[in-house]
C-alpha cells in the first residue's frame, strides 16, 4: 500500500496500482492550477465511511509507494478519472476498466 499525503498532515493509503493513476490525474490538474474535489471509500477500520478533500495547487502533495516498480498505466482508466476530475463532483476512485489497446485507426 502506498501513501497520499495532503498538505502534510492528511495521509490515506492506496494500493501502489491506484496510486499512479491518482498521481497523473492530480498531477495534470494542479499543474493547470485547477482546484477540484477528491473523494475516497474510507478502509472499514476507520469507520468505512466516505472522504472529500479540496486539492488546491499552492498546497502540497506528496505520493510514497510500497514498491519500487511502477505499474503499467491504463489510458482508459486515467482518461476516465480526469474526466471525473473536470465535473463538478471531482475525482472519484473507480473500478480498473479494460484497457482499449487498440491503436488510433485500427480496428479490435
Amino acid at each position: 500500500m502506498g501513501k497520499f499525503t495532503y498538505d502534510s498532515n492528511l495521509v490515506v493509503d492506496f494500493d501502489d496500482r491506484v496510486l499512479a493513476h491518482l498521481q497523473l490525474v492530480i498531477g495534470a490538474k494542479l499543474r493547470r492550477n485547477e482546484s477540484f474535489y477528491f473523494s475516497w471509500r474510507d478502509d472499514a477500520q476507520i469507520g468505512d465511511g466516505r472522504s472529500t478533500v479540496w486539492l488546491h495547487p499552492a498546497i502540497p502533495v506528496y505520493f510514497k509507494f510500497h514498491g519500487g516498480r511502477s505499474p503499467s498505466i491504463n489510458r482508459t482508466w486515467v482518461e476516465t478519472l480526469m474526466t471525473q476530475a473536470n465535473s463538478a463532483g471531482g475525482l472519484r476512485i473507480t473500478p480498473e476498466p479494460e484497457e482499449d489497446r487498440a491503436s488510433p485507426g485500427e480496428h479490435a
